[in-house]
């Protein structure tokens, strides 16, 4: 954190992208409320990174949202980056997700995002088990449907992930009514929560989903991951550890 900036209060939920041999590191400021935005730094070796001078490089723009952006992802589609953030109604008290563009030869500094969700959020909370929450997102393609792992309800209420997919990574329906992976029965590691999804597809073509789970309220925090498998229609099930 840099005093005297957005950062001073800190800075957390680091994602990053290798877009033209640079990591491009997309992070958010913490503990300013409604002020939070995201944040945005270069790196050439993955370690050492200089900050974007214009940061923070992105807070939503609708009258829906409270002006808050957390919880950054960035996936590339063609000539143009998308930015999905989470972000909370202007009561501070629903937290939904959003989707803003940029051009991939843009900087990525303050100016250069599209909010392509300034008339309504990309996805709200509909169903039971999402309560009043969703947020946590993480995108991958495959076959050409995108596929969007996020997670529902707030910590420990408890949280489950939730799956959606997309022809073009702006426009979104649920797969299931259903969480996509829950979390766990009474006595498990993570019947507390199953949140905070991250994908992540290795150079081989297999896709993991990493997830946060406890058993105690947030008292005690493990990280896990389960091995997707696909199914003829293109469809990922979670039940392969």
């Amino acid at each position: 954190p840099e005093p005297g900036t957005a950062e001073e209060r800190g800075i957390c939920a680091p994602g990053a992208r290798v877009i033209d041999g640079a990591v491009h590191l997309f992070y958010q400021t913490y503990g300013n409320g409604p002020a939070d935005a995201i944040c945005h730094a270069t790196s050439t070796d993955g370690l050492t990174f200089a900050r974007n001078p214009t940061n923070p490089v992105f807070r939503p723009e609708g009258a829906w949202s409270c002006g808050r952006a957390i919880d950054a992802e960035v996936f590339s589609v063609g000539n143009r980056l998308l930015l999905y953030y989470a972000t909370r109604d202007p009561e501070f008290k629903t937290q939904m997700l959003g989707v803003a563009m940029a051009q991939l030869t843009s900087g990525f500094g303050r100016g250069t995002w599209t909010d392509l969700s300034h008339k309504a959020p990309m996805l709200r909370p509909e169903l039971p088990w999402e309560r009043n929450c969703i947020e946590a997102p993480t995108v991958m393609r495959r076959n050409e449907t995108f596929f969007l792992f996020y997670a529902g309800g707030y910590n420990n209420e408890p949280q489950q992930i939730g799956l959606a997919t997309s022809p073009d990574g702006v426009h979104w329906q649920r797969a299931s009514d259903e969480p996509f992976l829950p979390n766990g029965a009474p006595g498990e590691w993570n019947s507390s929560e199953s949140g905070h999804p991250g994908v992540f597809v290795d150079p081989r073509g297999k896709t993991y989903l990493f997830f946060q789970g406890n058993a105690d309220d947030g008292q005690t925090w493990f990280l896990s991951r389960k091995l997707l498998a696909w199914t003829p229609e293109n469809h990922p099930t979670a039940n392969i550890e």
